[in-house]
């Protein structure tokens, strides 16, 4: 008796060692040479996949020998931000890929595909994040299928534009701030020499704090420096290479991730909970992105016979608070800081800007919301910013099932890549000045711009584009205008142009400006 029980323990044993074998060399070697195979039969072109790392190593070489030190002045910016994607497709044409582990992501530079790729997105889903980047953000960026479908709906009326307009007053005031701080830095001649990167990074953390929390401002805050340092933290997670199971390994960094994780839903489980007792109150809700994203939910709840299953838990308004920080402060600091740039750069489009401004707003007229909507040469300067510099400069998809795009037929597991920064560079989509500063292109709007294609994709598009790009466009209007108003500004000696790819595209040494008071 006591043999048969061993030998079923040791057979069942030594099946589960061959299964967990075969699944693992299945991941690691058989699927990805089958996948390269339909790939190549297909015409594509990339590297022979190499076991288990495939391009990762020289990815993260040539990311590193890129960015060890400054470029020239130039907005050719994608040999340096995308060194090793722009290489390969150097050598193997557009219509090639690449392997990031086991797993290959073809490139995609068609409009007309990347169009099909962003509609068709029950096709072509996010791929799986690495677990502890998930501490940072998830929400309605990472969700799939119906949850997607819920949360967009009751989130939408947060940023519908009637509720911006509400928000306006605060993002005067938060730019008000940061004009008294730039003028209380200014020498005896009126002039200073500062790096503005922390200040538009921390005006963009102001606004959000203000537009989410409202009069729990300050509490918001101190969840959004939490935020930052995960961010940080998330950043040095991604520029490692992803190994499964490596999350549970208890290192400084790992530690150190999960606890503000605790700290940050601990601080908005109290916050969260404080409103909903008022909203059971009767008290009135705050148009603060909480409050009306709390409103919103009850009243989707209420309109399905209190079915608590068709609106969103308290993790789910955790998450969403979480992502309305990263979202709204990383695109809008990165968007400000290269217009400030630019605009250094480029003093004939300053003037001009600046010229538009005064003949809308005066000296110091508070701007308001019809009058940025009149701001055409802003409006277009905005546009050429995104798109020399986009905040993300690439959108991953997965095939979800097997499926055809174009001529393709992609099995299912198949990475996409939609380079936002090099369809925006592309001199065949946007003419010989692809890669240079013009938003004049811009003059009779972004159709007129693309000539009616895809090729301005700065929010992403398709269904799901980004939900927040108007109360972005809108922050950046206002806080330009206001410094635009007050001063005039050049790059300094001490500029280093150092765009960098971490989770947004950002200068590596910061942005170094002379401000002079008008």
């Amino acid at each position: 008796m006591a043999t048969t029980t061993t030998s079923i323990i040791l057979l069942t044993v030594m099946i589960l060692t061959l299964t967990w074998a075969w699944r693992i060399l299945n991941w690691v070697w058989l699927k990805p040479k089958k996948l390269e195979k339909l790939l190549r039969e297909q015409g594509l072109k990339g590297n022979s996949y190499r076991f288990l790392v495939g391009d990762i190593k020289d990815f993260l070489k040539m990311r590193k020998e890129a960015t060890s030190k400054p470029m020239n002045l130039s907005d050719d910016i994608a040999p340096r931000v995308y060194s090793f994607v722009h290489q390969n497709l150097e050598k193997h044409g557009k219509n090639s890929f690449i392997w990031l582990g086991p797993v290959p992501r073809l490139n995609i530079s068609d409009p007309e595909l990347i169009k099909d790729v962003l509609n068709k997105y029950d096709d072509f889903r996010k791929p799986d994040a690495n677990p502890l980047i998930k501490l940072l953000i998830k929400g309605l960026v990472n969700l799939e299928g119906e949850q997607w479908s819920k949360h967009r709906k009751i989130i939408n009326p947060a940023f519908h534009i009637e509720k911006l307009k509400i928000m306006l007053p605060i993002f005067f005031k938060s730019c008000d701030d940061l004009i008294s701080k730039w003028e209380n830095s200014l020498s005896s001649d009126g002039s200073c020499e500062m790096d503005v990167w922390p200040f538009l990074q921390n005006l963009a953390s102001d606004v959000i704090s203000r537009t989410a929390f409202g009069s729990s401002y300050e509490e918001g805050r101190r969840i959004f420096q939490l935020q930052i340092e995960q961010a940080e933290l998330a950043k040095t997670v991604l520029l490692k290479a992803y190994i499964p199971g490596w999350r549970f390994l208890p290192t400084t960094t790992h530690r150190r991730m999960k606890q503000i994780a605790r700290d940050v839903k601990a601080s908005l489980t109290d916050m969260i909970n404080k409103r909903e007792s008022a909203i059971k109150a009767g008290e009135a809700t705050n148009d603060d992105l909480l409050g009306i994203l709390l409103e919103s939910n009850h009243k989707e709840i209420k309109e399905n016979d209190n079915n608590k299953n068709v609106g969103m838990n308290l993790e789910d308004v955790i998450e969403e608070c979480k992502l309305f920080y990263f979202a709204g402060q990383e695109t809008t600091s990165v968007l400000l800081v290269w217009t400030i740039v630019l605009l250094s750069r480029y003093p004939d489009w300053q003037a001009r800007a600046r010229e538009e401004v005064f003949q809308v707003f005066g000296n110091n007229k508070k701007p308001d919301f019809d009058g940025l909507s009149h701001l055409k040469i802003v409006t277009m300067i905005l546009y050429e910013v995104l798109r020399l510099y986009p905040p993300v400069i690439a959108l991953a998809r997965t095939a979800h099932k097997d499926v055809k795009l174009g001529n393709l037929t992609l099995p299912i597991g198949v990475q996409l890549f939609l380079s936002i920064i090099l369809v925006h560079h592309d001199i065949e989509l946007w003419g010989d000045d692809a890669k240079v500063f013009n938003p004049e292109r811009f003059s009779e709007g972004v159709l007129k711009a693309t000539n009616g294609k895809n090729a301005f994709f700065p929010f992403g598009g398709g269904p799901r584009i980004c939900i927040g790009q108007n109360f972005s466009i809108l922050e950046a209007k206002i806080a330009i205008a206001m410094i635009l108003q007050h001063f005039s500004f050049e790059l300094s000696p001490t500029y280093a142009h150092a765009p960098a790819k971490v989770i947004t595209l950002q200068p590596q040494y910061g942005a170094h400006i002379i401000l002079r008071k008008l």
